[in-house]
């Protein structure tokens, strides 16, 4: 009863009967679904044309517009935005030759969009692209209902407390697992680097992690894996929140765990120059804190607490293999003397632009403070 409450009327509809449909010849043509990042900053919305055939790069796929003022982009007056096509992926949900694109939001007058983090990125990755910055980010996420209750939680009280459930197995552990491979398996084919997946400590909280990418291809890839997991909730007729502490109490927030390292930090040595990028961390943190979250702050301020693994939100700390610490150097990586640090700040809902240009800001082109640097297009 509990299920069948909680999932939404569309996806009881007969799939059976969508398949017959989906089989059908497209006769040459091919459907393009251009993926943008709405007003909210953590939204994501779509809509898709016929193009008369496949493209073959991001070149081929023509801009678009939309109406920003049902996304709270734009007013009614002035409300045409361009969508302008950046990466390319393979459609999971029509199969080839049909394609999902990521779109950048430009205004009327062809500035970025307020949410459109993407554009000064890409300025930033350019600038210190000879540093090679590698990402992998792993994104935490909550299955809910329609009703917004977690999915799988008894309808009046709590499941067991946290212990079981993180990489459980078992119908009494884990809730949802269809989706999780589903999402799996569309990231695969789309073309998404998606890396690994794992149940999380909160019952019917999930991770998946993308990466190694090298500079804007990290929110490139990340963005269009939420993508696909919201695509895929659809289908199953659950919502996956990204809120960071989707339930107050003593359980698990949701983060999304920053992997992190430069050319020089992967080579034999390479651990003097992590601990040179910490200590330039350890000096801005306020300036870090405001852009892992979407509300400057605020959001993660529900989530950082210094329990639950995680770091207080007003202290910096480093420590090897410490999951309670702001940036945490793994084991191995001590012990090798190089590899990668991890920073365990940024928020589940953070737009992944935003926290590697933060990153790159800081640690490669030196800048100090709460104000960020402008830098003229390279």
């Amino acid at each position: 009863r509990t299920v069948a409450m909680s999932v939404s009327h569309s996806s009881r509809l007969n799939k059976l009967v969508r398949e017959q449909y989906m089989r059908l010849p497209q006769g040459g043509l091919v459907q393009v679904t251009y993926v943008w990042i709405d007003g909210s900053g953590e939204g994501v919305r779509c809509k898709s044309r016929t193009l008369d055939k496949e493209p073959k790069s991001i070149e081929d796929v023509p801009e678009w517009n939309f109406d920003g003022s049902s996304t709270a982009q734009a007013e009614g007056s002035n409300s045409d935005m361009f969508l302008v096509p950046v990466c390319m992926f393979r459609d999971p949900f029509c199969l080839d030759p049909n394609k999902l694109v990521l779109c950048e939001v430009l205004k009327y007058n062809r500035k970025p969009a307020e949410t459109n983090l993407r554009h000064t990125c890409k300025k930033v990755m350019d600038l210190v692209k000879d540093s090679h910055p590698w990402f992998g980010m792993e994104q935490e996420y909550t299955l809910l209902g329609v009703n917004g209750h977690p999915y799988g939680w008894p309808d009046n009280g709590f499941p067991g407390p946290q212990g079981p459930y993180y990489c459980g197995v078992g119908a009494d552990k884990v809730y949802g697992r269809d989706i999780v491979e589903s999402h799996y398996k569309a990231c695969l084919y789309a073309g998404v680097k998606i890396c690994g997946t794992n149940a999380e400590v909160m019952p019917s909280q999930w991770e998946f992690q993308v990466g190694p990418c090298e500079g804007i291809e990290m929110g490139d890839h990340l963005w269009m894996a939420r993508f696909i997991l919201h695509r895929v909730c659809e289908d199953f007729g659950v919502v996956a929140t990204l809120d960071p502490k989707p339930m107050t109490g003593n359980w698990n927030g949701a983060g999304c765990h920053t992997n992190y390292s430069t050319e020089e930090m992967r080579k034999e040595g390479g651990l003097k120059h992590i601990e040179a990028a910490i200590e330039k961390l350890s000096k801005r943190h306020d300036y870090h804190i405001c852009v892992y979250d979407p509300r400057g702050g605020r959001d993660n301020s529900r989530r950082l607490t210094g329990h639950h693994e995680t770091s207080n939100i007003f202290e910096f700390s480093a420590g090897v293999a410490n999951r309670g610490a702001s940036i945490r150097i793994p084991r191995q990586v001590g012990q090798d003397g190089f590899g990668y640090f991890e920073d365990r700040r940024p928020a589940a809902n953070c737009d992944p632009y935003a926290v590697t240009e933060a990153i790159m800001r800081t640690t490669v082109l030196n800048e100090t403070g709460v104000e960020t640097k402008e830098y003229a297009e390279h």
